[in-house]
């Protein structure tokens, strides 16, 4: 499970304000003559102690809980086609290297033109991919599709070349005819600048794969 680094943070002011008034509360309850300038205080007081609890209730909203990740079921690997170009084997390597460091995928495979040219990160057992309804969807509008919670979906049996306890999917197209799928260990846990970054390396490696047919025709 996946621990919010920050979840203390965002605690403590509430609980600094429940103390603050607390103390304020019992000062006062203690206190057998009270002043005009201690009364002054005690407003002051109050003031600020829900100040600090309604900032820490912004922050609960501002910084939700991370979203709990798990360990993926399978074993760590790195398949790619062996016949494939020297400079497209590289482009690849880096730039699933890319995605598995500075993202949440755990897991990413390239398909293209009827076979898979690479899986790497932590594989499944079915290394065949037979493009389903979601792929094929993908294919034809040429529009990516995020699953943010796969489980979620009757869909994900498509998927059974991901680890079987994949938590979210990107199928990002690459050019028209092939795609990258990109699997997470927890759900939502892409964001829009992830979604754009990827998308960006799929162009790129669309061109790339798009002028070697060009040269080989």
């Amino acid at each position: 499970m996946a621990k919010d680094q920050n979840a203390v943070l965002r605690q403590l002011p509430i609980a600094v304000g429940i103390l603050g008034g607390t103390l304020l509360m019992l000062n006062r309850l203690l206190t057998p003559a009270l002043t005009d300038s201690q009364a002054r205080s005690d407003v002051m007081g109050v003031i600020l102690s829900a100040i600090l609890i309604l900032t820490g209730l912004i922050w609960q909203q501002v910084q939700p809980k991370l979203p709990d990740a798990v360990q993926l079921i399978g074993e760590e690997g790195f398949d790619l086609a062996e016949d494939l170009p020297e400079s497209i084997q590289t482009e690849l390597a880096w730039s699933s290297h890319l995605l598995l460091t500075n993202t949440v995928t755990r897991s990413i495979l390239v398909w293209y033109g009827d076979r898979v040219l690479l899986r790497r990160g932590i594989l499944g057992n079915n290394p065949e991919v037979k493009p389903g309804a979601i792929v094929q969807r993908v294919l034809s509008s040429q529009k990516p599709v995020y699953l943010v919670n796969l489980a979620l979906y009757p869909g994900r049996i498509e998927f059974d070349y991901l680890p079987e306890n994949t938590q979210g999917v990107i199928c990002q197209p690459i050019g028209k005819v092939g795609v990258m799928i990109l699997g997470a260990n927890a759900p939502r846990s892409y964001t829009k600048q992830d979604e754009t970054w990827i998308a960006g390396i799929s162009d790129k490696l669309a061109n790339c794969l798009a002028s070697v047919e060009a040269i080989e025709q």
